[in-house]
């Protein structure tokens, strides 16, 4: 029991924080330690069906009430401390580094290092150069349900990679305001076919990258690393006025050194 209490706790860490754009769910995921079980929950499902559904349900729980009680907080964070809070965040992606590395299980510096951590940033910076008001819902209908469908599809590619932020593709598809509202009122006929769509991304994408933890854990974790790195471009707010400049060390510290110990238990 007290296993599955502190998974739905990492997940609605995990919810809470990946409604804000820039911040990456998978990213989260990675930092709290539980990524590579919620590959292999998904992808392994049939293998051990009650042990991997009452893991996932937890996890779904937590992070459903992340989105309800996180999330919202934290967005008026962000308003009222801008910086503080992204440097929080740039502190603890980079808390998480030392943990990817040693999954990529390297022995020594070679030309791969850099070109795996090159390829990672080049497809986060490639989801960056899209516009942010590329589309719109289709307003009622058929055509909404199927565009919904297909949302949530593109979404998990975002939701299960680290660092490609859910909440930046929603606002690409120009479904953010419409998803925060959703969720806020319990708009369920919006919201159960996003989620559709989600799981069925979510399954074909797990697959695929549990077969290359698996088969090349080596250029994975390297291309891993290089979504984080891009992440903390994502996330960085610019400058910070000189009469923050401390309070943005501190949290970023503080962010690096809370991510850094729990990956490290």
């Amino acid at each position: 029991m007290k296993d599955l209490i502190i998974t739905a706790a990492k997940g609605a860490v995990i919810g809470g924080t990946m409604l804000i754009p820039g911040v990456s769910g998978g990213s989260m995921a990675m930092m709290m330690g539980i990524y590579d079980k919620l590959i292999m929950a998904v992808s392994n499902f049939r293998k051990d069906m009650k042990r991997n559904f009452v893991f996932l349900l937890w996890f779904c729980i937590g992070a459903g009430l992340g989105m309800l009680i996180i999330a919202r907080p934290l967005l008026h964070l962000l308003e009222v401390f801008p910086y503080p809070t992204q440097f929080f965040f740039i502190g603890a992606v980079i808390g998480c580094v030392p943990m990817i590395y040693n999954k990529a299980k390297l022995s020594g510096f070679s030309w791969h290092v850099p070109f795996y951590i090159l390829i990672g940033m080049a497809v986060v910076a490639l989801f960056s150069l899209a516009p942010s008001d590329g589309g719109q819902a289709a307003s009622g209908g058929v055509t909404q349900i199927v565009f919904l469908l297909v949302a949530g599809v593109i979404a998990a590619a975002a939701l299960v990679l680290p660092g490609i932020s859910v909440s930046y593709l929603l606002l690409m598809l120009g479904l953010y305001d419409s998803t925060m509202a959703a969720i806020s009122g319990l708009q369920i006929m919006f919201l159960l076919p996003l989620f559709i769509g989600l799981c069925a991304g979510i399954i074909l994408t797990t697959k695929l990258l549990d077969n290359l933890m698996t088969n090349r854990p080596r250029a994975t974790y390297l291309i891993i690393l290089g979504f984080m790195f891009a992440s903390v471009l994502e996330v960085f707010p610019g400058v910070p006025p000189l009469s923050q400049w401390i309070a943005c060390i501190l949290c970023l510290a503080a962010g690096f050194s809370a991510i850094y110990f729990i990956s490290r238990k």
